[in-house]
């Protein structure tokens, strides 16, 4: 099976499992502290990973600020934004509609910014993947502690800028960074992911960081498994299709998510949980089927 088949599945795997990371996180660490770490070890181990298999790096400075500013959008300001409005009163079912806009978003946005077009299939697909994620995530957002968030405006806010932050990162990483070696260019967008959350952790955090067990396995996971992982696999399969297939896997996150949460946990898996899942699945396929059409090889 070649890797173009096989990273959107193992992607979904992999970035799926951050929403765990993040809730065992947020018990033993403040949220611009804890990212602050795992962006400064994951640019370490990009590096390392880069020296070990002298990697090139980009030979102007120019793409080198490119790559330090897209990582400012698509990893520093979108999970510090989202981080901190959960922390302080978005629900998570209003915040998972929030970032299934983001594909379609993606969508609308990048014929403007890059010149890519979508068939009426791949829009229809974006569109039922929206769709199917309301489906199923609607008994949260009909729980009565989601009727009233007047209070909770501000961080509506910063969840809806950081939706559109990593939308931004996504098709600017499409457009100026479709060249060089991918794990230099990680290793330098984390730097600009932690050029925004060390000052935020400095100013407004004390830097706790319990030192727990729990605490250093979930920030292994999340330097190993996502930030080297995860995000390798989102910065390749940018660079070898279209953004919104790309980012139409974003849909596949919240039934992914419930269906650990069962097997880990025994949380109960919902009528609309199933339904909605189908839905998004279907849509994601049409989003993505000439993708698989345009890799699959010549019949003789």
């Amino acid at each position: 099976m070649s890797l173009d088949r096989l990273a959107p599945t193992v992607f979904v795997l992999l970035w799926s499992t951050g929403w765990v990371v993040a809730k065992y996180a947020s018990l033993h660490s403040e949220p611009f502290t804890f990212l602050s770490i795992r962006y400064a070890l994951s640019a370490a181990a990009f590096l390392a990973l880069c020296l070990v298999v002298r990697a090139q790096w980009p030979k102007s400075r120019a793409t080198v600020l490119r790559a330090v500013y897209s990582g400012f959008f698509l990893h520093g300001f979108y999970l510090a934004g989202l981080w901190w409005a959960i922390a302080n009163g978005v629900p998570a079912g209003i915040s998972g509609i929030i970032a299934a806009l983001q594909p379609l978003l993606t969508a609308m946005a990048a014929p403007f910014l890059i010149g890519e077009r979508l068939q009426r299939a791949q829009r229809l697909g974006l569109a039922l993947g929206f769709v199917g994620i309301a489906i199923a995530i609607s008994p949260k957002l009909l729980d009565p502690a989601t009727a009233d968030l007047t209070h909770a405006a501000l961080p509506l806010a910063i969840n809806l800028a950081a939706m559109a932050s990593v939308t931004y990162g996504t098709l600017y990483q499409k457009k100026h960074l479709q060249s060089g070696d991918l794990r230099t260019i990680a290793t330098l967008q984390y730097v600009g992911a932690l050029i925004l959350t060390l000052p935020l952790s400095l100013i407004f955090e004390h830097q706790h960081f319990d030192g727990a067990a729990q605490a250093y396995g979930a920030l292994a996971w999340s330097v190993f498994g996502l930030s080297m992982g995860g995000v390798g696999l989102l910065l390749y399969l940018i660079r070898r299709g279209q953004v919104s297939r790309a980012a139409s896997l974003i849909y596949l996150m919240p039934p992914a998510v419930a269906l650990e949460a069962f097997i880990a946990f025994g949380e109960p898996l919902t009528l609309p949980l199933i339904v909605g899942t189908v839905v998004v699945v279907t849509g994601v396929y049409l989003t993505n089927r000439k993708a698989f059409s345009e890799h699959r090889p010549a019949e003789a």
